[in-house]
């Protein structure tokens, strides 16, 4: 061990320590006296319902668990979206679970919240998961409806994805344990099964209030839509449970029932943890971005054994691609090579940087895997294509439009780990967000953003200096160096792997110890789901 080795550990490891703080943070929810209230009315808050409900010792993986940090301040915050995703398993069976939040501001549906309902239900969709959701939520917030009602990606569309999930025969399954009012009252009604809890639960298209200022109605809401309505006079729920617990024991129940699932085939042995020690990792991501380092050692710790079989190992070295195995599973991986190397030409390539040899290879290693039925793995620290008129008249733009090509019509999973930089087209060419990957996370150490703040800062600093000197302004040496500082600041809270995951453009921020069982419960998922289609490139310059 050198001392770069152990001041890498030391900040990634203090990064670890604030993923693990903010983890504690958004799991309170609205804070400990809305908890205390929750318990008050005999209920179980979200996680506590997940918790007794999953299977116990057994993995699970938290979805959007950042969705919304450090948005709608003005309206007191939205701490994880306002609803809490699990994946893990119920009777044995894996299942996605989404349960609304009702210590913040009574489970209202806020932008996020909708845009993480439907995140969890693409999950659900894709990988043809059995859904569950525990309903206790007051409807869509009404000071910012008009960013959550009426688009194609919004409220409404939840209820198209019921409709749709309901014709592939994918089981879905709700208990109302709460509120269930106005347009949400379909979710639980468009499900398989829907369960009501006595006294506590409550569905109706207007609540007592509303009846009375709209028709003149006096009645109160147990006898409007309470469980003993439904169950016995309605016929819209199917089970009355006495309380939270007897609600998620039926579930239990009902899960236990359901019938094997048609497979995908994937590839799967008995697994084997890595032989070097995971926990390097922290020793080897370096502190800083722009920092070199060997990515054949990061793969060494994650996969089965340590072992990997490289594809084209001698061409096209800033692009590492090998089949291996992760917790057992064959897979494809597809890794940015972050060291400087040298090909046989002589010529020395930068890390992290995708040059035409590299893009061909990716995009050969894609196609093999897809006629394989092999899941592919991206493991992205990549700063983008080469550049220069070296580069362009070689035909960078035709090799990256290739392995674009190739990840955009990629039929087996793909699954993306940011560990260090997410640039610009990289991003795209390494299986971003925008490239439909079943699961996508990020490091601590994990940076996305068209380009670097550094480089961002420079270039809107130009930008300010000539728009101050137009002016009239003059820069002096300190006035730029305290712009410049102003704008990299603003700029690198934008990069922030927490920015991202609470906007969904990745579904959760993990420690690098984590990944194996991300990775794996992610392909056990895509088993779920045979493959349909066959791949095809289309039509492409070659």
């Amino acid at each position: 061990m050198d001392i770069t080795f152990n001041k890498n550990e030391d900040h990634n490891k203090l990064q670890l320590a604030e993923l693990k703080k903010k983890r504690v943070d958004v799991s309170l929810g609205g804070g400990k006296s809305r908890i205390e209230k929750q318990h008050a009315k005999g209920k179980m808050t979200a996680r506590e319902r997940i918790e007794f409900l999953l299977d116990p010792k057994t993995k699970s993986i938290e979805i959007g668990a950042f969705a919304g940090d450090g948005m709608y301040k003005e309206h007191g915050g939205c701490p994880s979206g306002g609803v809490v995703v699990k994946m893990g398993y119920v009777s044995g069976k894996q299942c996605i679970v989404v349960a609304n939040d009702a210590t913040v501001k009574a489970g209202a549906w806020f932008p996020i919240t909708g845009k993480k309902n439907l995140r969890a239900q693409e999950i659900a969709i894709e990988n043809r998961l059995p859904i569950i959701y525990l309903v206790d939520s007051a409807g869509v917030y009404l000071p910012i409806q008009d960013e959550i009602f009426p688009d194609k990606e919004h409220f409404g569309r939840i209820f198209r994805n019921n409709a749709v999930m309901s014709s592939m025969g994918i089981t879905q399954i709700a208990a109302v344990m709460g509120s269930c009012v106005a347009g949400g009252a379909y979710l639980p009604i468009m499900s398989d099964e829907a369960l009501i809890v006595e006294k506590t639960g409550s569905i109706f298209l207007a609540g007592s209030y509303l009846v009375k200022a709209a028709i003149g109605e006096s009645i109160d809401n147990e006898t409007l839509g309470g469980a003993t309505t439904h169950c016995e006079i309605s016929g819209v729920t199917d089970y009355k449970a006495k309380n939270d617990k007897d609600a998620l024991n039926t579930i239990k129940n009902i899960m236990d029932k359901m019938g094997d699932y048609d497979k995908a085939g994937f590839n799967r042995i008995e697994a084997e943890k890595p032989v070097e020690k995971p926990e390097d990792i922290f020793g080897i991501i370096p502190k800083s971005r722009a920092d070199q380092y060997d990515t054949y050692e990061i793969i060494k710790r994650l996969v089965d054994n340590s072992e990997f079989e490289e594809y084209k190992a001698g061409y096209g070295k800033t692009i590492i691609t090998c089949y291996a195995r992760i917790d057992g599973w064959a897979v494809g991986i597809v890794a940015n090579q972050r060291k400087l190397v040298k090909t046989k030409k002589g010529e020395m390539q930068f890390g992290g940087v995708i040059y035409n040899d590299s893009a061909d290879k990716a995009t050969r290693f894609i196609a093999n895997c897809n006629q394989k039925k092999i899941p592919l793995v991206f493991l992205q620290d990549v700063t983008g294509f080469m550049v220069g008129s070296k580069s362009e008249h070689s035909g960078i733009i035709k090799d990256g439009a290739k392995m674009v090509n190739a990840v955009s019509n990629s039929v087996v999973p793909k699954f993306t780990v940011i560990m260090g930089n997410s640039y610009g087209a990289g991003n795209y060419a390494m299986c971003g967000k925008a490239y439909d990957p079943r699961l996508m996370v990020a490091w601590p150490s994990a940076e996305l953003a068209v380009m670097s703040g550094n480089s961002a800062a420079k270039v809107l600093l130009q930008i300010e200096k000539a728009s101050l000197e137009k002016q009239g302004e003059k820069i002096t040496k300190e006035k730029e160096e305290k712009l410049y500082n102003e704008i990299k600041a603003r700029y690198d809270h934008q990069v922030s792997p927490y920015y991202a995951a609470a906007r969904l453009w990745t579904d959760a921020v993990i420690s690098p110890l984590e990944t194996r069982t991300w990775i794996s419960m992610g392909i056990e998922a895509a088993n779920h789901a045979p493959i349909e289609k066959k791949f095809n490139m289309g039509v492409l310059q070659v």
